[in-house]
């Protein structure tokens, strides 16, 4: 099991991926794209990754936005795994 961080160290880390906040006790992000398609094909990739990882967010999508939430719920609260998928979802994002 991964190691829920201090409010310090995510604060440092947060730093590191832009447009990510912490909003209550949880990595947290909303993702805009062109359309529908896009936001879906963006979760798609996202799940795969998650999988990969064996880590899941919490996510809802309306039409071009996607909302995540990430958290580490067996460490109760945020872990160095929910930094590496707010990354990855960040980097899925930026290819577009």
């Amino acid at each position: 099991m991964a190691d829920k961080l201090d409010h310090t160290v995510i604060e440092a880390k947060l730093l590191d991926i832009p447009g990510w906040e912490l909003r209550e006790g949880k990595l947290h992000r909303q993702f805009r794209f062109d359309d529908f398609v896009r936001a879906f094909g963006f979760m798609s990739a996202a799940a795969i990754v998650a999988e990969k990882m064996d880590h899941h967010p919490e996510w809802f999508n309306v039409y071009n936005k996607v909302t995540v939430d990430l958290t580490t719920h067996d460490a109760g609260g945020i872990t160095e795994l929910d930094f590496e998928l707010a990354g990855a979802m960040s980097a899925l994002a930026d290819r577009g």
